[in-house]
């Protein structure tokens, strides 16, 4: 059944000494939410940053996007006080018309993102979004592999926070993010789906994130690459 679509995108960015990466990040949700507020779609950004030590602040400082702090050191905290801050500022909008949309730091959200997700909010409770790692991060072996193992229309359901998006509705039936040092969103979508949320997996607004080894978090994606590298590596004669 068709409902109205979401016309008020919730974004939350959690930041954790993201310097190297943060202006990039930020510069691609820019263009993305330019891009919705076109479309007719109000965008509410909040940028948590999360024990900061570096200059991701400053960073930030240069968007026009609301900036909060966080000493949680927790990326499920930081990002649950930045959508509850986005909806306490948007108390006087009904609930169905609003969608929260996260992403990371470390990454970089195509043009369309926000408008795939008025387009899904039709239909849906949930979307979850591919990722793909830049390449530039990858060795060679590892880049094969991405290519031989992701298809084009067949988004495989992996719960990444880098591209995750669902109804405030749904969001607040499952009793938000819990607070939690990771896997926050996987945790998330398993509630909304106890909910009965109906939930959609998309690779049409693919997110770019980075393919480093040393993440924010141990078991994160980056600790996930970093174990596949060194699997390829030691079985490097099969996989060329």
């Amino acid at each position: 059944m068709k409902r109205r679509p979401a016309d008020v995108m919730v974004i939350v960015v959690p930041v954790r000494n993201e310097e190297l990466l943060l202006e990039a990040s930020l510069s691609a949700l820019a263009i993305a939410v330019e891009v919705a507020s076109d479309a007719g779609i109000r965008s509410e950004v909040r940028i948590v940053l999360d024990r900061c030590t570096d200059s991701s602040a400053d960073i930030a400082g240069r968007f026009a996007f609301p900036t909060l702090t966080s000493d949680a050191g927790r990326v499920g905290a930081a990002r649950a006080s930045g959508v509850s801050h986005a909806l306490d500022a948007l108390a006087d909008t009904p609930v169905d018309r609003i969608w929260i949309a996260n992403t990371d730091a470390d990454s970089r959200v195509p043009a369309g993102w926000l408008t795939l997700f008025q387009r899904i909010s039709r239909t849906a409770d949930v979307c979850v979004g591919t990722v793909r790692p830049d390449f530039d991060d990858l060795s060679t072996a590892q880049r094969a592999l991405w290519l031989r193992t992701h298809f084009r229309g067949r988004p495989n359901g992996h719960v990444h926070g880098a591209n995750l998006a669902l109804s405030a509705r749904a969001y607040l039936a499952a009793g938000g993010f819990a607070p939690l040092g990771e896997h926050e969103d996987v945790d998330l979508v398993a509630r909304c789906r106890n909910h009965g949320a109906v939930i959609v997996a998309s690779d049409h607004a693919e997110v770019l994130t980075s393919g480093r080894h040393a993440g924010r978090t141990p078991g994160g994606y980056a600790g996930y690459l970093k174990l596949q590298a060194a699997d390829l590596s030691h079985g490097a004669a099969h996989i060329d």
